[in-house]
């Protein structure tokens, strides 16, 4: 039997106004190329860094909400390697004095371990076209966060949803965007496997994984490859390996560098960064509550497990149901339903996000209330949703419209008669014992009512009027 042991590599890019150390805006995203550099991020001589200290501020927040290990100052080393889109032929990182060490996430029953997270400076990007290489430096120089995981995860799905979890706690954080389609959250793979019970087997790294579900088919395919070398009775053999989408496998890169071979030394031009204790403290202060304390929150309010979680590791959701259970106006758990079924089918048909719409948090309260009350059926409340979504008053509408449940037993009644009449052969298999026939004169009423009968009282009366008990 054989096992794969995973580790990662998370890069993310921190949401700062300017770049690590310059001035150059880090809004690149969709500009020209090239619009977003000056002499220190493009490394021409005698151009000087200076630390960002809200990028600083950033890494802390992460930090503490990890319960990593926090140094009282902060020393940058120079990674020295050449690439073409580095234009310093070094990048400035942290060593053996990271922002960060241990701590760990919460991931189900366990948690999975920090070994470290630091500060560096992301390099800029190669674009491939038509046989040339060119050169886009609008990223380099931006603040990123490197997290590195002990080798803790076991399946390609729980990389997936580790991932999953560390963009949920930086949105919630408001540290980063992590948005893999933009290039704000990207990983490296280290995978090796191994019989169960035998120590660790040879690791080979993944490279620039930039959607969850590269990480996931990557891993898969890899974990397969090595595999099968060690049932041949032979030996992996350690390497960088990249991932090809097309084909969804893994291919050599090149052979895997050692620490030595990066020449890692103190900058020079950056003495350290002292972190006071008090400065720590306020930032601990300043913590959102964080997800997996939302998801113990929700589950004391006495929502169901999996839908507690999934709306603590949405930050859209949770901000938003956040808003709404205060007011009062609907249970806990009839929110929950609606923001993740109805609500969120109706933004998958549309191709929205919830930010993108006018719904509040009131008017889905007032909405789901209704409901609830049994002022209007389930049929009329999912009819109004797309208008309460514009930002329509549900109640507004349901009065305007004549919306409101038919509760009068004697108009049902009548209108229960009717329905008999019109379908004697389905009343006659109802007083037969074939209940399911009664469904057929239930939608007869519910017609003539435009929905807005309560399905339950049309069932009663209809059982009653056939003598069946």
């Amino acid at each position: 039997m054989y096992e794969a042991v995973i580790g990662l590599e998370v890069h993310l890019h921190l949401k700062t106004r300017t770049k690590m150390f310059c001035g150059c805006r880090a809004d690149y995203f969709g500009a020209e190329p090239n619009t977003h550099t000056c002499p220190v991020c493009l490394g021409l001589p005698g151009a000087l860094p200076v630390p960002n200290r809200a990028a600083v501020e950033h890494g802390l927040r992460l930090a503490l909400a990890l319960g990593a290990e926090v140094p009282e100052r902060l020393v940058f080393h120079r990674k020295n390697y050449f690439y073409p889109d580095l234009p310093k032929n070094y990048q400035i990182s942290q060593y053996d004095l990271p922002l960060g060490r241990g701590g760990s996430l919460p991931l189900g029953e366990r948690r999975v371990r920090i070994k470290r997270l630091h500060l560096e400076e992301d390099a800029g990007k190669s674009l491939h076209l038509e046989g040339r290489t060119l050169l886009d430096l609008n990223r380099a120089g931006s603040p990123l966060i490197e997290l590195v995981t002990e080798p803790d995860l076991k399946t390609p799905e729980e990389a997936r949803l580790f991932l999953q979890r560390i963009q949920a706690l930086v949105q919630t954080l408001g540290i980063s965007d992590a948005s893999p389609e933009e290039g704000k959250l990207r990983a490296d793979v280290n995978v090796s496997v191994r019989r169960v019970g035998e120590p660790l087997g040879t690791k080979v790294e993944i490279k620039n994984l930039n959607s969850f579900k590269s990480v996931q088919r990557a891993l898969e395919y890899e974990i397969r490859r090595q595999t099968e070398i060690l049932r041949r009775g032979e030996k992996v053999k350690q390497a960088t390996m990249g991932f090809e989408e097309g084909s969804g496998k893994t291919y050599p890169m090149r052979t895997k560098e050692e620490e030595a071979d990066y020449r890692y030394f103190s900058e020079p031009d950056l003495p350290p960064v002292a972190i006071p204790r008090d400065w720590l403290e306020e930032v601990r202060r300043s913590l959102p509550e964080l997800p997996w304390e939302k998801e113990a929150r929700y589950r004391a309010l006495g929502i169901k497990e999996k839908d507690a979680e999934v709306l603590a590791y949405t930050p859209s959701l949770a901000r938003f149901l956040d808003q709404a259970l205060p007011l009062g106006l609907a249970s806990p758990q009839a929110l929950a339903n609606w923001l993740l079924a109805d609500v969120a089918g109706l933004l998958h048909e549309r191709g929205l996000r919830l930010e993108e719409t006018r719904l509040s948090p009131e008017g889905l309260a007032r909405l789901v209330g209704l409901f609830e009350r049994g002022e209007v059926t389930s049929r009329v409340a999912k009819s109004l949703l797309p208008e309460v979504l514009e930002g329509q008053d549900p109640e507004a509408l349901v009065r305007e419209r004549g919306l409101k449940v038919v509760a009068d037993e004697g108009a049902l009644k009548a209108l229960v008669a009717e329905a008999i009449a019109a379908m004697p052969e389905a009343a006659e298999s109802v007083r037969q014992g074939k209940v399911k026939a009664l469904d057929a004169l239930v939608g007869q009423v519910m017609r003539k009512t435009r929905g807005q009968a309560r399905p339950d009282l049309v069932r009663r009366l209809l059982l009653e009027a056939l003598g069946v008990g």
